[in-house]
């Protein structure tokens, strides 16, 4: 099953009150909150409070979205902690500051050691850890994505599709990942990187939710990155991404 979302960074100027207001009036199911500037971990208060305004709203929380890239000073405790002060299940993370390629095969190790450590601490306490499948990380390709999977049990990820890449390599790529996907962030850009309307991507989209859809449980297509970080064109994208949704 599918529900819909938006990533607070869509809108990284606005103050969390008027992100909530949009996204209920969009029509959106949830949420998925930054922790970059909305709300740094450590800060379970603001949580509760940001927590409080998101399901008055009619809204949940779909993930909080941590930037802790499991560094050796980094502090997850602090990044869970304002998870379940927000309420939510899932804890978006990077995969450290380098590309896979980049990254020498002792800090590869002790990347994927934290990871487990992060890991085992979340799923005590009810929640789960999902990598970003992002460039200039250990998930920036599939394979390597695959390999820290394996590496870490219970890791999960998120899905999104890279820059560049044709829709049928994108579709393996979310086919081979289907076991681990917990969400999908949406967006449409061209071969540039250029922020597009959704509705130019329709056709990819609506192949990449219907794979999606077909997973067990719950899973959010989130809205990231729209034209212009324009509200009007944030509308007309949650209006198309709600009507894929209602279509797969």
């Amino acid at each position: 099953m599918l529900k819909t979302s938006l990533t607070s960074v869509t809108f990284r100027q606005k103050e969390p009150e008027e992100i909530v207001r949009l996204a209920a009036r969009a029509g959106l199911d949830a949420i998925e909150w930054g922790g970059d500037i909305h709300l740094p971990p450590g800060s379970p208060a603001a949580a509760e409070r940001i927590r409080q305004c998101t399901e008055t709203h009619g809204l949940a929380v779909s993930a909080y979205g941590s930037y802790y890239r499991a560094g050796p000073d980094e502090d997850f405790a602090a990044v869970l902690a304002t998870a379940q002060a927000l309420g939510c299940r899932l804890i978006r993370v990077w995969a450290g500051a380098q590309g896979s390629a980049a990254m020498p095969p002792e800090e590869r190790a002790a990347l994927e050691s934290r990871l487990r450590q992060a890991v085992r601490a979340a799923e005590t306490a009810g929640c789960a850890v999902a990598t970003e499948y992002h460039a200039n990380t250990l998930t920036d390709t599939l394979d390597s994505t695959l390999a820290l999977l394996a590496a870490v049990p219970g890791l999960r990820t998120f899905w999104q599709p890279p820059v560049g890449l044709a829709e049928a390599e994108n579709r393996r790529a979310l086919d081979a990942l289907s076991p681990a996907v917990e969400s999908l962030h949406v967006y449409h850009r061209d071969d540039a990187g250029e922020k597009r309307p959704l509705a130019e991507g329709r056709d990819a989209w609506r192949g990449y939710l219907a794979q999606a859809a077909a997973l067990p449980g719950i899973h959010y297509a989130t809205l990231e990155f729209v034209q212009n970080d324009s509200e009007a064109q944030f509308f007309q994208d949650a209006a198309v991404l709600r009507e894929l949704v209602e279509e797969v």
